[in-house]
């Protein structure tokens, strides 16, 4: 890993156990954050998009922006530290990774990617939380089937362990290899 404080952003689609992989990558190293990007979206109380609406991409600007500073923030302090979110490329990935690298900080990206279907059936599992909209998935879901110049970042998944993936991005960030 570069000598300076990295963050990783770890992206994909709703289900694909971006959460689940950020909690135990960061739990691998003595000084990190997991810095969940969702919560984010959810500090707002008057005024919420949906964030998968046409209509929210000003919020959904605005919450990036916050999330970039904040993980910029803890870098800065000394922590390796974990963007787990819906980074699209195309969208939010190039304006987060660019305004971390103005900040000084090395930036590493991972694409997780599974089956539609499986990810639908894991976001329909989970408890306590909303439900998302299987066509917002999907949509959402279409903006990582393709990540053109950032395709090197993708690790494609089926029915792998988390603490597998967890392992395997330890060693790809060690090696270099998810510098973005």
């Amino acid at each position: 890993m570069r000598g300076d404080a990295p963050v990783l952003i770890l992206t994909g689609p709703p289900g694909v156990g971006k959460t689940t992989v950020a909690a135990l990558l960061a739990g691998r190293f003595p000084r990190a954050v997991h810095l969940e990007a969702d919560h984010f979206f959810r500090y707002i109380r008057a005024g919420y998009v949906e964030p998968w609406r046409p209509e929210s991409n000003e919020q959904n600007r605005a919450v990036m922006g916050i999330v970039a500073d904040a993980a910029a923030g803890y870098a800065a302090a000394g922590y390796f530290t974990v963007v787990d979110g819906i980074v699209i490329p195309g969208w939010f990935l190039e304006p987060v990774r660019d305004a971390l690298r103005a900040a000084g900080h090395g930036v590493d990206l991972a694409i997780l990617r599974a089956p539609l279907s499986a990810c639908l059936a894991r976001v329909r599992r989970r408890e306590g939380i909303p439900g998302i909209d299987p066509e917002a998935i999907e949509h959402v879901w279409q903006g990582f089937a393709e990540c053109g110049e950032f395709e090197s970042h993708v690790l494609d998944l089926g029915d792998e362990n988390p603490d597998e993936v967890a392992a395997l991005l330890a060693r790809h960030l060690e090696d270099g290899r998810l510098a973005a």
